[in-house]
């Protein structure tokens, strides 16, 4: 399954949005425009529904619900995420929507939770229970084993969201990550890849080794070895004038190493919807505008979902890339307006006559008066 459709209300950036998901997507849009906020939507949900979260633990951890509540919100400022889910071959299979608000005590409350499967009715709060028991509205029934039979295929499909950001520095140095496990900026990226049995890890990366060659040509293979307190260590073999090469181990290897292994590693990893932000981060723009066409031919092969916040243009220039794959973020006084680029004449026209997606849509999202900066060295 994937998400087919997604609406917001008074969520961060965006006060209202309401928009149709491909299997494949891309976020474009200007600095502080929501990109990380679109995409922490779907990572919400999956913390909810994870083991050891729940509503009240996801809502904390983003710094309460007063965090979460759009600037823009008006009279009516209840947050909505609301998704629906399917194969995209016979309509959506299910629908999830929850309202929450916060008490008398900052807690989130919930103002309603709707579960349909088709058209069919699953589950609608709050309901005479929880008007009897108003502590009952701190959970949501997502997050109870007890209370989600009927629709555990929901929760198990939240949880499977993945999102990766890599961040070199906490590969490099994990032991500044004093967090639980599974933490996607890669401060556990290696324990992460432990973690897997012995085969399926070797055969992974042995795949990305090779893969990596085309950014790398130097690097010949990839190991994983422990030291001596148990901690894993990533190796690579580099090609130079001694006869076998020498090894360097991941604190050597540069950012764009590290995020390419980390983007290779979380395409082979899971089933889920995959979220990705900017993967083009220190990478060549000759390896950048290849990974629309990996990642399609990814999606094909394994019909998972994949969503991709980007700023750059060799990605989005992929001909490949469709109007209605595209999501475009603008910004305004009353939040962050979100388009799909299929909805735009105009963009589809330039499409038609030839021009990609980076140049008939970016322009739409570029920040006005951008050229100002190059003034800053004039101003006293």
């Amino acid at each position: 399954m994937r998400f087919l459709r997604i609406g917001l209300k008074n969520w961060r950036n965006f006060q209202d949005v309401n928009v149709e998901l491909q299997r494949r997507v891309f976020i474009a849009g200007p600095n502080a425009s929501g990109k990380s906020n679109f995409l922490d939507a779907f990572r919400f949900l999956r913390d909810i529904a994870a083991k050891g979260g729940g509503l009240r633990e996801a809502v904390d951890r983003r710094g309460g619900v007063s965090k979460i509540r759009c600037l823009a919100a008006r009279r009516y400022s209840d947050i909505t995420v609301e998704v629906e889910i399917g194969n995209g071959a016979d309509g959506p299979a299910w629908f999830y929507k929850l309202v929450f608000s916060q008490d008398s005590q900052r807690r989130a409350v919930i103002k309603e939770e709707v579960v349909r499967r088709g058209q069919e009715e699953i589950l609608k709060r709050p309901d005479n229970d929880d008007k009897q028991d108003r502590e009952r509205l701190a959970q949501t029934h997502l997050e109870q084993v007890s209370a989600n039979t009927r629709f555990r295929e929901v929760a198990g499909f939240f949880n499977e969201v993945r999102y990766l950001h890599i961040v070199p520095q906490l590969v490099r140095a994990p032991e500044r990550y004093l967090g639980r496990g599974g933490d996607p900026y890669g401060s556990d990226f290696l324990e992460q890849v432990a973690a897997k049995h012995k085969r399926t890890w070797e055969s992974r990366l042995r795949r990305i080794a090779k893969a990596l060659r085309v950014a790398v040509p130097q690097l010949t293979e990839l190991k994983l070895d422990r030291d001596e307190r148990g901690a894993p260590h990533l190796s690579g073999r580099y090609e130079h004038w001694r006869p076998h090469g020498a090894w360097q181990m991941e604190d050597q290897f540069s950012d764009g190493t590290l995020r390419l292994l980390g983007l290779l590693w979380a395409v082979l990893d899971g089933g889920g919807p995959l979220l990705l932000e900017e993967p083009e981060l220190s990478l060549h723009p000759d390896v950048v505008k290849h990974i629309a066409q990996m990642l399609a031919r990814l999606s094909r092969k394994t019909g998972r979902q994949i969503v991709v916040s980007t700023h750059s243009s060799d990605l989005l220039r992929d001909p490949g890339i469709g109007a209605d794959e595209v999501l475009l973020l603008i910004p305004s006084e009353e939040g962050t307006r979100v388009e799909l680029a299929a909805s735009d004449h105009q963009i589809v026209t330039l499409l038609k006559s030839g021009l990609s997606i980076a140049d008939a849509a970016l322009p739409k999202t570029a920040p006005k008066d951008a050229a100002q900066l190059a003034m800053f060295g004039d101003i006293k």
